[in-house]
């Protein structure tokens, strides 16, 4: 049987003519669309409510502890969807201005969360007794 199958369809791994192929759908996102407040499209899972999309009508509607490692995820969130956006919409100024601010303010809470807390990253050089292991795990945000 697995010899027949091999011989009807090859080796490349081929589908059968009647196999039906997927269609995948993206919304096109038009210039300057509406934003989601950065706390808020972390937990929704996009900055773009024309992208939020919710599988199965099933929502997050969980707030995020204010702490300064959330701050910082909701920041590094931002910044990776408005990076994706401005891949496709590179005129977008208000949004590149946004981008721009969202790096300064990343950068800034980076430096002071690490001056506090001790690094985010252990390549991060540091002087000192090694406390990569003890130190809080992301998910752990009661201890920051």
């Amino acid at each position: 049987m697995e010899h027949n199958m091999q011989d009807r369809y090859g080796k490349e791994g081929r589908l059968p003519a009647s196999a039906p192929l997927a269609n995948p759908y993206v919304p096109f996102q038009l210039d300057n669309p509406p934003r989601y407040e950065a706390g808020k499209a972390l937990v929704r899972g996009t900055l773009f409510p024309g992208l939020d999309l919710p599988f199965m009508d099933m929502v997050n509607k969980e707030n995020l502890p204010a702490t300064p490692l959330t701050q910082l995820q909701v920041l590094s969130f931002a910044l990776l969807e408005l990076g994706m956006y401005l891949d496709t919409h590179k005129e977008d100024q208000e949004a590149l201005q946004m981008y721009r601010t969202y790096q300064e303010m990343y950068h800034q809470g980076m430096m002071e969360y690490s001056q506090k807390y001790g690094p985010l990253m252990h390549c991060i050089p540091t002087q000192g007794e090694y406390r990569w292991p003890d130190d809080p795990w992301p998910w752990e945000y009661q201890k920051i």
